[in-house]
């Protein structure tokens, strides 16, 4: 909508009592004050970019189709219907008609408490402007909100009698006024009026379908409700031909006939909407617990979570599946992984891109390329268990990678991938937190109900999806509408929230509420602790309270005389270290289960251990007696374990003892490794040393590997990483909120603006086209500004700077020297120089309009 089209919005004078009313979008803005301003900026971000330069241009990207479509998608339900029933509606509309649109003939006083709260959002957002008298629907809100064929209003009702009668022979119009039982008129003008006062005249109307066969109103009654189309035949039956002769049915084409909209409107006794919901809707309780019941079982989950996502990095330390060449993660991968996990795989890919979303895990970025854990992820194993978890969560609150879509198809037809493009949608991040929240307005211990928290969800942003609006078709989202995918975010987030322990048994745990900025359960609120804090005072809040409810690390273990240790517990960072080298976990669940064999022991050896060291190790920190059997496994292990070198020749093999090495060449199962005796203690191989390494090992040997300085080469836990690596960014949904300086420094430059735009000029010697900039010589324009600084006065000039935009601008010219002219530029609010050679033209002001 051009700036034309915006100001010729008709509007008649209202009673402000300060002169004549707005009649169009932008003197109604210009009207109000500038919290009015800030509000709608406030309401509709996208209005900021760039920030406009005046009220009339801030109008004009108001009506824009994509801006009103934004605004529609965040109305809630009844202020949804509020503008439908406005599209509806005759433009301007009364307050009362709008309000018997929404009410019909029956009290409704829920619709009469709700509605002034419906209109005053729809004029915050600059959707309806005008006084009660006269209210106004932005032009681009009534194209998109109207009922048409190609777009059916969701009140359900067809075009009016004048709509669609467009193009109807005067004969024709004259046929059916006078078969309702009206006299004839001279124009078909006048005969649409008198057949539109038939249909709004409740009475006479009431009297006309007294006459009608009870079939004709059983076609109505199928029409009434919408859509308001219908087909007939070429020879279409009585009840369909009465109703047609009385223009109860006006045609549309040849063969399809619609309801005309005042007629429906006297059927449904005045009512835009079958179902108005003014209300919304309560969300229910499903069970109630003790707060502390539920914060128990919250930490439960809470430390099951961090547990999950240690094993699953742990199992990627050395380098993790490769990438696809597409990104993203293979299926076989993603199955290996669930299958590690003793999980389905769509949980699988939730605890993959709950890591990957907090930076802990990422691609390594080499030519052979890996998943592999992050550096962060050792700063994160160095935090208290309570701070891992915030670490996890407050990543996954804000994220937009939706791995719920993961197996799904994109619009192409292929699958979305683990970790692969595609996953981003940006509803998410505010469909959680609006999730949380609404089961935070329960009592503390109060599990939601889920069907009530998706309807609560529904009428809140009934029109909010991936993609689509008003005046569009729903867009296919990864296998749903964009309001289907909106209900089955919200599913996610409840499920989702209940595996990282933010709910408990459903309900909404306290550590959670504090990291949500919501009251805490507390009988009396702590002045220490506001509601509303930083997001940061808000975390640490958060694992304050959380960090009294996980299970408390121990220093110990049970060792067992089947060569098993059981962890009472969690075990602290360095026992639990030191035993992942030393022992293979055999169960988990409330104790851990850890089984000692020779490959666990060798590999501890490999470390740098001693078998000392592991004697006293496991002295130190079992509560039982060492077992025999576990004590002669060790020693039996270090015995052998560095008795045979493997160094790179391409490999070879090394021992002091040449009977050993004459074991090895006549045994049939080195013969993938093509061993030859170099000398009496050294074998060569033609395979790596990490494969005889492997391959001397599955002989039963310990063999060592040795650096090329002979010494034994050590293998530390420490694990492959990948480089430094910066969480994946969420994608956002539109321009950000703006901030209050913002707001501020805004509505001062469009005030400005305003007042430049606006100023009364006195009359050029040549009248100026709108919108043109002044135009006078250079000697008239140094005059002049010299004139003014001497006067004090301020003009008004026409700028072009350095890039060729032109603008118009209001100064007080105070020095005019060398060229230049500063002045204090009422546009910009500030003191400004500008080249007189820039200048185009120079008008003055009316007498006190500076």
């Amino acid at each position: 909508m051009g700036i034309g089209e915006l100001d010729r919005e008709a509007h008649v004078p209202e009673a402000t009592g300060v002169g004549a009313a707005p009649r169009t979008l932008a003197e109604a803005l210009r009207a109000g004050d500038d919290g009015r301003i800030a509000a709608l900026l406030r309401a509709r971000p996208d209005l900021l970019a760039p920030v406009p330069n005046d009220l009339t241009q801030l109008a004009t990207r108001a009506g824009t189709r994509g801006s009103v479509v934004r605004a529609l998608e965040r109305l809630d339900r009844f202020a949804l219907q509020t503008a439908e029933a406005l599209a509806v509606a005759p433009d301007p509309a009364p307050y009362p008609v709008l309000l018997a649109l929404l009410t019909g003939d029956a009290d409704a006083p829920e619709i009469e408490a709700a509605l002034p709260r419906a209109v005053a959002v729809l004029r915050e957002q600059a959707l309806v402007w005008g006084d009660d008298e006269r209210l106004r629907l932005v032009r681009t809100a009534r194209e998109l909100l109207a009922p048409s064929a190609q777009h059916p209003s969701p009140t359900g009702l067809g075009p009016t009698v004048a709509e669609a009668t467009a193009g109807m022979s005067p004969g024709r119009l004259q046929e059916i006024i006078a078969a309702a039982g009206l006299p004839a008129t001279h124009d078909p003008v006048s005969a649409v009026a008198a057949l539109t006062g038939l249909f709004t005249d409740r009475t006479r109307m009431a009297a006309l379908l007294d006459t009608a066969p009870p079939e004709a109103l059983t076609v109505l009654d199928r029409l009434v409700w919408g859509p308001p189309y219908g087909e007939v035949t070429a020879t279409p039956t009585p009840p369909v031909r009465w109703l047609r002769d009385r223009g109860l049915l006006l045609p549309v084409s040849t063969r399809t006939v619609v309801l005309p909209r005042e007629a429906a409107l006297h059927l449904r006794g005045g009512r835009a909407h079958r179902s108005p919901e003014p209300v919304a809707p309560v969300v229910a309780t499903a069970r109630e617990y003790r707060p502390q019941v539920v914060d128990s079982a919250a930490a439960g989950q809470a430390y099951t979570a961090l547990a999950t996502a240690e094993e699953l990095l742990k199992s990627w330390d050395q380098g993790g599946p490769p990438v696809l060449r597409a990104g993203g993660l293979a299926v076989r991968d993603l199955k290996r992984t669930a299958a590690a996990l003793d999980t389905p795989e769509p949980l699988a890919a939730f605890w993959l891109e709950l890591l990957y979303g907090a930076g802990l895990l990422a691609s390594d970025g080499e030519a052979d390329e890996r998943y592999a854990p992050t550096p962060a992820y050792d700063d994160w194993l160095d935090l208290p268990p309570a701070e891992r978890w915030v670490a996890l969560v407050v990543p996954w609150l804000d994220a937009t990678r939706t791995p719920g879509l993961v197996g799904t198809l994109d619009g192409k037809g292929r699958a979305l991938a683990t970790f692969g493009p595609g996953l981003d949608r940006a509803a998410a991040p505010e469909v959680r937190r609006r999730v949380l929240a609404l089961m935070a307005t329960l009592p503390p211990g109060a599990a939601a109900d889920r069907a009530s928290v998706l309807a609560r969800l529904r009428w809140d942003r009934p029109l909010r999806g991936g993609s689509g609006g008003p005046g569009t078709e729903p867009a296919s989202a990864a296998g749903g509408t964009p309001a289907d995918l909106r209900a089955r975010i919200a599913e996610w987030t409840l499920d989702e929230a209940e595996l990282l322990g933010i709910t408990g048994r459903g309900a909404l745990a306290s550590p959670a509420r504090a990291l949500l900025n919501l009251p805490l359960a507390e009988a009396a609120p702590d002045p220490a602790h506001p509601g509303d804090c930083e997001p940061s005072v808000a975390a640490s809040r958060a694992a304050t309270l959380l960090a009294p409810l996980l299970p408390e690390a121990v220093d110990h273990v049970l060792l067992q005389a089947d060569l098993t240790a059981v962890a009472p517990g969690p075990l602290r960072r360095p026992l639990a270290e030191v035993l992942s080298v030393l022992a293979d976990v055999e169960s988990k669940g409330g104790a851990t289960v850890y089984r000692f064999t020779p490959g666990s022991v060798r590999r501890a050896l490999d470390a740098g251990r001693t078998a000392s060291d592991l004697h006293d190790f496991l002295t130190a920190h079992s509560r039982t007696p060492v077992p025999q059997p576990l004590a002669y496994l060790i020693d039996d292990v270090a015995r052998k374990h560095g008795h045979l070198r493997v160094g790179a020749a391409s490999a070879y093999v090394r021992c002091d003892d040449d009977a050993v090495l004459g074991e090895i060449l006549a045994d049939r199962r080195s013969d993938p490794l093509r061993l030859r005796r170099l000398a009496p203690t050294v074998l060569a191989a033609q395979a790596d040393p990490a494969t005889l390494l492997d391959g001397l090992r599955a002989m039963g040997y310990a063999p060592a590997a040795e650096s090329a300085a002979g010494d034994v080469l050590i293998t530390r836990a420490d694990a492959y990483r990948t480089p430094p690596r910066t969480a994946p960014a969420p994608v956002p949904d539109g321009p950000p909120a703006p901030d209050a300086t913002l707001l501020t420094a805004a509505v001062r430059a469009i005030r400005a603006g305003d007042r430049a735009a606006t100023v009364v000029r006195k009359e050029p010697s040549a009248p100026l086209a709108a919108g043109a900039l002044p135009r006078t010589s250079a000697a008239e324009t140094l005059a002049t500004v010299q004139a003014a600084a001497l006067t004090g006065s301020a003009v008004w000039i026409g700028y072009v700077n350095a890039e060729g935009a032109a603008s118009q601008r209001v100064i007080a010219p105070v020095r005019v020297e060398g060229g230049f002219v500063t002045g204090y530029d009422h546009t910009a609010d500030e003191v400004r120089t500008y080249p007189l050679h820039r200048i185009t033209g120079v008008a003055e002001l009316e007498d006190g309009e500076a």
